[in-house]
């Protein structure tokens, strides 16, 4: 079996994050792929939340969006956006938000909204969705996001979901109780909020990347943890299990597996 590429290995450490029975609201893309590969391999009761009102959902390929049909068909139940936010999030019964985002910066804000001034834009993003409120309101947060300095950033050109604002206490000032972003996993290493400045330092580091590597692709001047290590590479088992599905999705969406 070929090595795990970096797209791979960032959503295999991200996947191990889940635990057997804990309830998670999901975006698309990468978090959805990790969210499904850990229920699938060591999490089978991971309670998967979309945006869309699906509760429980077992997908055995990667939706394309949270309208797919079969986060609806192979959900526990689906219910209204507004019971999703309200009585699920805000009633305090998510336990991990998993989010993907444009921007992220080193205090862990999120940039889904605009690259450039907001009022005249290089780029115009998809926008916030339900990130803001889910960053807000899950007990925790995860991110995950490609390493380079266009992504990795100083500042976010706008906070769209609020991390650690502008660090230290400000998060709770702002009245945001929750503990904020736990974790932002990059293909090349993983970060975690210092315990008193809030300012993201480098954890864990894949396997083959330089401290000299994190450093180059990231927008700020880096702190790595007195108890750096090293990222334990996938198993046959996850790795398979990950193919398996990128191979499932794509006949499935190119109607060859129907």
């Amino acid at each position: 079996m070929t090595a795990a590429s970096p797209s791979e290995l960032m959503t295999i450490v991200s996947s191990r994050l889940l635990c057997d029975g804990t309830v998670c609201f999901v975006g698309i893309g990468i978090p959805s792929k990790a969210a499904t590969l850990a229920r699938i391999t060591h999490a089978p009761n991971l309670i998967l939340i979309y945006e869309s009102g699906t509760i429980g959902a077992r997908p055995e390929t990667f939706p394309l969006s949270i309208g797919d049909g079969e986060l609806a068909t192979t959900a526990d139940t689906v219910v209204s956006t507004m019971e999703v936010f309200s009585y699920w999030l805000q009633g305090g019964r998510v336990a991990v938000g998993f989010l993907g985002a444009a921007q992220v910066d080193r205090f862990a804000n999120l940039n889904s909204t605009v690259i450039g001034d907001y009022a005249a834009p290089k780029v115009r993003l998809p926008g916030a969705g339900g990130a803001p409120e889910i960053a807000a309101l899950a007990a925790e947060t995860f991110v995950i996001i490609k390493h380079d300095k266009s992504r990795l950033v100083e500042k976010v050109d706008f906070v769209t979901s609020a991390g650690f604002l502008d660090g230290g206490g400000a998060r709770q000032q702002k009245g945001i109780c929750n503990s904020g972003p736990s974790v932002i996993i990059t293909d090349l290493c993983c970060f975690r909020p210092d315990s008193e400045t809030k300012e993201l330092i480098v954890t864990q580091l894949h396997p083959g990347v330089t401290r000299e590597d994190v450093r180059n692709a990231t927008g700020w001047e880096v702190t790595f943890g007195d108890d750096l290590f090293e990222t334990q590479p996938p198993t046959e088992t996850e790795l398979a299990t990950l193919r398996e599905l990128e191979l499932r999705t794509e006949l499935v969406q190119s109607g060859s597996g129907e």
